[in-house]
C-alpha cells in the first residue's frame, strides 16, 4: 500500500482505540478475520450457507445464494481457503461513518492472498491469468493456485449494539463474479 494510505489506517485505528473501543488492535483484528475468512470461505464452497447467517449480512447472503448455485464444481472448490493456506492479508480500505439517526459503524477491508489447490483451467473467465505454483519433483508435483478474496468486516459502536463483526462483502476475484 502507499504510505498516505498507510498512515490514514493507523490514524483510523487511533481513532478506534480512542473513541469506540479502548482495546482494539489491528493485529488481533487480523488475527480474527484470517478465521473468519477461512471459516466462510470454506461453508461457501461446501454450499452450507444457511450456516452463514450469523457471520454475514442478509443482503450478502442473499447474493451469495444466487451465486453459488451457478458457480461449476472447480470454482465453487477454489472458494475454500485453509487458514495454513492464507500467504500474505493486509488491510485495504478502513472506514469510520455515521448514518442519519447517529448509529456508529467502523469497517475495514480485508485482502487475503491464498493457495488452493483446485483444478482450476489456466485461463479462467474474462481472460485472467491465475498464478500457479508447483511443489515437490517430477513425481510428485502438486500444482496450487494463488487466488485473492476481498471481505470488508463491519461493526457497529452505537451503545447496546451487539460487539459482533460482520461481513458485509465479500468477493472472489475472477470465481465469484
Amino acid at each position: 500500500t502507499s504510505p498516505i494510505a498507510w498512515l490514514r489506517s493507523r490514524f483510523y485505528y487511533l481513532l478506534i482505540r480512542l473513541y469506540f473501543d479502548h482495546e482494539f488492535s489491528i493485529e488481533e483484528f487480523t488475527r480474527g478475520a484470517k478465521q473468519a475468512f477461512s471459516v466462510v470461505s470454506k461453508l461457501l464452497s461446501q454450499r452450507k450457507l444457511d450456516l452463514l447467517e450469523e457471520l454475514v449480512s442478509a443482503e450478502v447472503l442473499q447474493v451469495l445464494k444466487e451465486k453459488i448455485s451457478l458457480l461449476p464444481d472447480s470454482h465453487r472448490d477454489a472458494l475454500a481457503a485453509d487458514i495454513d493456506a492464507i500467504m500474505y492479508t493486509t488491510e485495504g480500505d478502513v472506514r469510520i461513518y455515521y448514518d442519519d439517526d447517529g448509529i456508529k459503524f467502523v469497517s475495514i477491508l480485508m485482502c487475503f492472498w491464498y493457495l488452493n489447490g483446485a483444478n482450476l483451467p489456466d485461463e479462467v473467465p474474462g481472460e485472467a491469468k491465475v498464478f500457479q505454483i508447483v511443489f515437490g519433483d517430477e513425481n510428485t508435483k502438486e500444482k496450487k493456485h494463488l487466488l485473492t478474496a476481498n471481505y470488508e468486516f463491519q461493526r457497529e459502536f452505537t451503545e447496546g449494539a451487539k460487539p459482533d463483526w460482520t461481513i458485509t462483502r465479500i468477493e472472489h476475484p475472477r470465481l465469484l463474479e
